[in-house]
């Protein structure tokens, strides 16, 4: 696994987020200006990307990561985990004392398996309900 911090959106990231957000999905407004002031972090497989995130900072020391996508093939594999992990340990580079993800409930279970805790009541994006979650860093 090779992980790469991108300062813009890159296509390998974009592909993968298409495919997993708007493809299987079914979002429609998937890209935005978050992108333009997040690093994007890409996981790849020898040259194939497999997985991605961005992360931005959204308060003195506090950053969100957010578009957290794992191509299909690859989902069951720890992916998801190993992406959260290298995104946890770019922001303590930066000094970062809190992350925020707005998780799918779907997968709230597996962010707190992550050491994230929910906050606040469930909303809608895009009809899909989520949950703001929370990790403090120690």
């Amino acid at each position: 696994m090779e992980f790469k911090i991108y300062g813009q959106l890159p296509d390998e990231a974009k592909t993968i987020r298409y495919e997993v957000f708007c493809n299987e999905q079914g979002f429609i407004n998937e890209f935005d200006e978050t992108d333009e002031v997040s690093a994007h972090l890409v996981v790849f497989d020898s040259e194939t990307p497999i997985a991605t995130c961005r992360i931005f900072k959204d308060g003195k020391d506090t950053y969100t990561v957010g578009r957290v996508a794992v191509v299909k093939a690859w989902r069951g594999k720890n992916i998801g985990a190993l992406i959260l992990a290298k995104a946890e340990y770019y922001i303590r580079s930066k000094d970062g004392k809190e992350i925020s993800v707005s998780a799918q409930t779907r997968v709230e279970e597996f962010y707190k398996k992550q050491g994230f805790t929910p906050l606040g009541s469930v909303y809608l994006d895009e009809g899909c309900p989520h949950v703001k979650m929370i990790k403090k860093l120690v």
